[in-house]
């Protein structure tokens, strides 16, 4: 059965198209105009063993704000789709990911409850040209959509760069887990509740 999903997204701020194949082999074609995202949703795809194609046109000559927000909510929903009714998967992902001094933990639940507890205090600012602080909101904007609890904690890191790549590859590593088949649940949601 078929793991993937597309998924559009038109505002008169953004114009989204995400397509997530959970069983692809770490593959990524993005177009956002916001390449320092791009750099960090590579590194989603390639550990998390996903295939990923983002095509995005944005208000960028204001901010990066909406198109960032705007990719989190569309690539939530492409998940959301595509991992259906959850039979059989593992649920829960984590990862513990280094690079050099920095060191980030992500924790994730296909709960089917939105949740986002995010611990990252960013060394600068700017990293180039891209604000920091839009990573929480693209990450807001996934778990509302996605339906996932998520947390993320940068435990520490001097380098901002750094600090941002273990979070990113930590995710998709956390991510990886969760949407593996587990052989001994067969085809039984993984919850006393019988629905996720």
């Amino acid at each position: 059965m078929a793991r993937s999903a597309s998924i559009e997204r038109n505002t008169l701020e953004t114009q989204i198209a995400v397509s997530i194949d959970l069983d692809g082999t770490g593959i990524a074609r993005l177009d956002t105009g916001v390449p320092f995202l791009e750099h960090m949703l590579d590194q989603v795809a390639r550990h998390g063993l996903v295939d990923l194609e983002i095509l995005a046109k944005g208000d960028l000559h204001i901010d990066a704000h909406h198109t960032v927000e705007d990719l989190g909510i569309t690539m939530g929903q492409a998940l959301a789709k595509a991992v259906g009714d959850k039979k059989g998967l593992r649920r829960y992902g984590h990862a513990y990911v280094p690079l050099d001094e920095a060191l980030s933990r992500v924790v994730l639940d296909l709960s089917g409850r939105p949740g986002l507890v995010y611990g990252v205090e960013f060394t600068r600012g700017m990293i180039g040209g891209f604000d920091v602080d839009l990573f929480h909101e693209f990450f807001q904007g996934f778990v509302n959509h996605a339906g996932v609890t998520l947390h993320v904690d940068n435990l520490r890191g001097t380098n901002a760069h750094h600090q941002a790549e273990t979070i990113f590859k930590a995710f998709g590593r956390a991510l990886r887990m969760a949407i593996e088949p587990d052989a001994r649940l067969g085809d039984v949601i993984p919850s006393t509740k019988g629905s996720l």
